[in-house]
């Protein structure tokens, strides 16, 4: 794959001098254009010609306005980064819809490394390099213009730049990747073909580009960026698909009666609560911080009908811990920062450091529950969030951070005395909107949601627990059985 690239190309300097100024104009236009549309623009600047993609990037920053380019190198993974799931530092710098955002370096670079040192082996490679794929197939999916470019050396002058690297290392900056890559070239190089093959798609192909003869890779780096951002400003904005109804949702479902099955009729004795909760949150405290010395992070996941015990959940569980162990995340409507980006991000940007605990509630699955219901997403964006949503938890577990999702289930006649409970609790009553007395009339609507959301994001590595919750007091504990126990096994593991 990468002889394709190897032509031989030169450009004399007065065609790159008559080239250039044009160039650089139309790219300043463009760079203009997207400032001023919702297109979100990521560039991915890779390649085995490390040089050149640090000439390149420079270059790119003086051709165009540097104020609004973001660029972000990705080599090795640095220590505090190891504290999260490995795709986390790509996610928090995303760029958002009107942005330009550069990734030197890209996230093949590290899998090349480690690879090269062992330090990974073909079956992680083959789960990063999936993770890539589905991680490019989300943005393009969410409407970000993709664009990768890999920077190849020929052999033959990478002979030359190591030996040359070799007897004057202070004039050829090579760190310690370059070197692996250059002296090891003949074992990088199926790797790096792998990398390009299983990872060039329709939908995010690359662009491989001949390092050789620098005026060459210069024009042709530039007219690829410049003609992939003019040919996707000049399309027209996208138009909505028609809607299916929810009526015809729940008539489609295949899986009925999830919530119906559950017992909403037990109740736990108030002293054998006391007891039961008193116990628990000993056993709660002394795992928190078994997790914090282990580097043992998770995520829990309180999800359910308005009304329905989550805070309350919430308040015994932190009453547990030290502050220090854990972070709660209210989850409300996106923030306008958070809208200029997939709805993951603000997810993935606030997910802890190994050892603690994230707390939300209500969280991703508003995707597939109230921007469903409500009609915030289109349905081909819920319909896709399942497989992105599974892909996400299915990082964070390998990242060896438990994904505990609760789903508290009530019934109607329930939610309706707590409401009335809390119009006449002070201290409660700001809990109580006009959405609330709204959302019950789409109960069926969010009930189908709920069933299509557990059958299709139930997962052996993040399943749902469904707890029944017109008794507070059960719910509560079932909830911190389950917690303790994860955190326990996690523990155990990681020890």
């Amino acid at each position: 794959m990468l002889e394709i690239a190897e032509v031989g190309a030169k450009v004399s300097k007065e065609e790159y001098e008559e080239s250039l100024p044009p160039l650089r104009v139309d790219l300043l236009n463009a760079e203009f254009q997207v400032r001023g549309s919702d297109l979100p623009v990521m560039i991915v600047l890779s390649g085995d010609d490390r040089e050149a993609v640090s000439e390149v990037l420079n270059l790119l920053h003086h051709w165009m306005d540097a104020r609004y380019l973001e660029s972000h190198f990705f080599g090795r993974r640095r220590d505090h980064e190891h504290r999260y799931p490995r795709f986390w530092r790509y996610w928090r710098v995303l760029p958002a819809k009107g942005e330009i955002g550069i990734y030197a370096g890209g996230y093949g670079l590290g899998l090349l490394a480690d690879r090269l040192t062992g330090e990974s082996d073909t079956e992680e490679a083959a789960q990063r390099l999936e993770h890539a794929r589905r991680l490019e197939q989300m943005l393009v999916n969410d409407g970000v213009l993709l664009l990768k470019i890999w920077l190849h050396l020929p052999p033959d002058k990478r002979r030359k730049r190591l030996a040359k690297a070799r007897k004057s290392p202070d004039k050829v900056r090579l760190d310690e990747i370059d070197l692996e890559l250059y002296e090891r070239y003949d074992e990088a190089k199926p790797l790096i073909e792998a990398l390009l093959r299983q990872t060039s798609t329709a939908a995010a192909p690359w662009h491989l580009v001949e390092s050789t003869d620098a005026r060459h890779r210069n024009l042709l780096v530039a007219r690829t960026i410049r003609d992939a951002l003019l040919e996707r400003l000049a399309e027209p904005s996208p138009q909505p698909p028609e809607a299916t109804s929810e009526a015809a949702h729940r008539k489609q479902r295949n899986h009925p009666g999830i919530l119906a099955s559950l017992d909403l009729g037990a109740e736990l004795p108030r002293e054998e609560y006391r007891e039961r909760l008193n116990e628990l949150q000993r056993r709660l405290w002394e795992l928190s911080r078994r997790c914090r010395e282990h580097g043992v992070g998770s995520a829990v996941v309180f999800e359910g009908w308005d009304a329905s015990g989550k805070g309350g959940v919430i308040r015994r569980m932190t009453r547990a811990m030290d502050v220090q162990d854990y972070r709660v995340m209210p989850v409300a409507a996106p923030t306008p920062e958070e809208l200029a980006h997939h709805y993951l991000w603000r997810f993935w940007r606030r997910l802890p450091a190994a050892g603690r605990m994230l707390i939300c509630d209500r969280s991703w699955y508003g995707r597939v529950l109230v921007e469903r219901v409500e009609g915030f997403a289109q349905e081909q964006e819920w319909r896709r969030a399942y497989g992105e949503i599974n892909d996400f938890e299915e990082q964070l577990v390998e990242h060896g951070m438990p994904v505990l999702k609760f789903w508290m289930h009530i019934d109607p006649e329930t939610q309706l005395e707590r409401f009335a409970a809390r119009e006449q609790t002070p201290f409660k009553r700001h809990k109580l909107t006009p959405e609330d007395h709204r959302n019950r009339e789409k109960w069926p609507e969010y009930e189908a949601a709920v069933e299509e959301m557990v059958a299709r994001t139930s997962t052996d590595l993040a399943p749902w627990h469904l707890v029944p919750a017109n008794d507070k007091r059960g719910a509560r504990i079932r909830v911190f059985e389950i917690v303790c126990d994860t955190l326990e096994a996690a523990v155990r593991a990681r020890a």
